[in-house]
């Protein structure tokens, strides 16, 4: 999993990375038991970030993310660098699943805020 470890214990004092999902929680436990079976992981190296459920898109909606042509509501993969505030100081929105932010984006963004 490209963000696991991508964040220093520096970091991690006062840095949450989140993953939002419209699936339920047990769904997203199931997932999670399948990223660390399929990705070859120690279960002590499961994904070290949180998985947060968001059915009634709630936070998907608040961030404009949700795909309008997916009947279920799944959002457009997206990454977003808030601050303390809660603002939006760096976002990467795609349509395309496959395509994703690189590690080193994501850093100089929260770099850019720090």
């Amino acid at each position: 999993m490209e963000l696991n470890g991508l964040l220093t214990d520096d970091q991690k004092a006062d840095t949450d990375i989140l993953a939002v999902s419209i699936d339920p929680p047990d769904l997203l436990d199931r997932m999670v038991e399948r990223i660390v079976d399929e990705g070859g992981f120690d279960p002590a190296d499961a994904p070290d970030f949180a998985f947060l459920s968001d059915p009634g898109h709630r936070v998907i909606d608040r961030y404009g993310i949700r795909n309008p042509d997916d009947e279920r509501g799944i959002p457009h993969p997206t990454t977003l660098v808030l601050d303390r505030d809660g603002v939006v100081r760096w976002k990467f929105i795609e349509t395309d699943y496959r395509i994703r932010p690189t590690n080193d984006m994501i850093l100089d963004a929260l770099a850019g805020i720090e």
